[in-house]
């Protein structure tokens, strides 16, 4: 009876991570919203998809933003120049930021399910341009 339990627990995880999608992020000097931004600028995926950041103009990075990631997620910041990789692994919102860039509005949301962590999210004070970039991203969420 263990046996058939945990073959099929390990069927449904398999099953889980099968489907599991691969999203790229862009981090481009000019996009369609302008100069110095990550295309697309929000994205909606569900726990288990992998986010995957490419710099395809050179000078940027992909780091969370304080006071905006699910509770239980670790902070992160990728090396300038190179592809980054986050799965999104609990439900919630990710602000995510390019180091250099962030005063210039280079910005990016993340809504992994339930916007559980919203109110906080949303209370986190921007910088420079990013202010406004990140208040027309957060009005996407649901």
């Amino acid at each position: 009876m263990f046996a058939k339990m945990m073959v099929a627990a390990t069927l449904a995880v398999t099953a889980t991570i099968a489907g599991a999608e691969t999203i790229e992020i862009k981090m481009l000097n000019r996009g369609e919203a302008g100069a110095m931004v990550f295309e697309p600028a929000f994205v909606k995926a569900e726990a288990g998809d992998v986010i995957k950041f490419v710099p395809t103009d050179k000078g940027h990075n992909a780091e969370s933003i304080d006071g905006m990631l699910p509770d239980g997620v670790e902070a992160f910041k990728s090396d300038m120049n190179k592809e980054f990789e986050l799965t999104a692994a609990a439900e919630g919102v990710y602000g995510i930021k390019c180091t250099p860039h962030y005063a210039m509005g280079m910005v990016a949301l993340i809504q992994v399910g339930d916007a559980v962590n919203f109110d906080a999210a949303a209370g986190v004070k921007q910088k420079g341009k990013s202010k406004d970039r990140m208040a027309e991203l957060l009005e996407q969420v649901e």
